[in-house]
């Protein structure tokens, strides 16, 4: 007999991405702002700059500097949030800023600032990548400079198979959960985390299924901007 082909707790193939939507230039009173919705994640990004930093004394006569506020509304996930930034709020605006850094060319800007501000509307796993996919695409609505864009994909580890773009259930009941941002048109990766564990030949397998996640992920991209301008002429 034929061997069965696995399915995931969705239905999934092990290399299939949840359904995903991006929107460019969806808020009027931002600089730039973009949306993603992957499965039932949902998240809106606004951008603001490059303006004047303030406090003056801290800006840099070298660079702007790039300020990021990952923020999940009380609404996002069943679990009850607290009003105040919780350690994994604050702990994913340094990632995601971190991400995101490589690709801006931010020398044009001394003494300037850059707040991208992210609003996780609804979360299913996943919302770190789909942040920094999502946060790319407003950064280039600002008309802010850029080397290429950034956009995140994951992988993991889910009953002892290698599979893409982890939904909230696999998040929690898998093995391992790669995080993995890349600049595609550089090849370049600005982004590489996991929890977990992967053999070597497990953790090649889950990167190079992340980067052609990241690909498919990153056409999107260049369509929806492309929508954009088109929107703007």
């Amino acid at each position: 007999m034929p061997e069965k082909k696995y399915k995931r707790i969705d239905g999934r193939a092990p290399d299939e991405l949840r359904p995903f939507s991006m929107r460019v230039g969806i808020l009027k009173n931002a600089d730039g702002s973009a949306e993603i919705r992957l499965g039932k994640n949902w998240i809106i990004i606004a951008v603001y700059g490059p303006r004047e930093y303030y406090p003056k004394f801290e800006a840099s006569q070298e660079r702007a500097i790039l300020n990021c506020r990952y923020h999940m509304v009380p609404f996002s996930t069943t679990e009850r949030k607290p009003p105040k930034p919780s350690r994994r709020e604050i702990e994913l605006s340094k990632v995601i800023r971190e991400a995101l850094e490589p690709a801006l060319i931010l020398e044009e800007f001394p003494e300037m600032g850059i707040d991208v501000y992210i609003e996780v509307i609804q979360a299913s796993g996943g919302t770190r990548v789909s942040s920094i996919t999502a946060a790319s695409l407003a950064l280039a609505d600002a008309g802010i400079p850029m080397r290429d864009l950034v956009v995140g994909c994951s992988a993991g580890k889910v009953d002892g198979k290698i599979v893409l773009d982890l939904n909230e259930e696999e998040d929690k009941e898998g093995e391992a959960d790669l995080a993995l941002a890349l600049m595609p048109s550089l090849n370049k990766i600005t982004l590489l985390q996991m929890d977990g564990q992967l053999a070597p030949d497990e953790f090649k397998e889950a990167v190079e299924l992340a980067k052609k996640g990241a690909l498919k992920l990153y056409k999107a991209q260049i369509e929806a901007l492309r929508k954009r301008i088109e929107e703007m002429r």
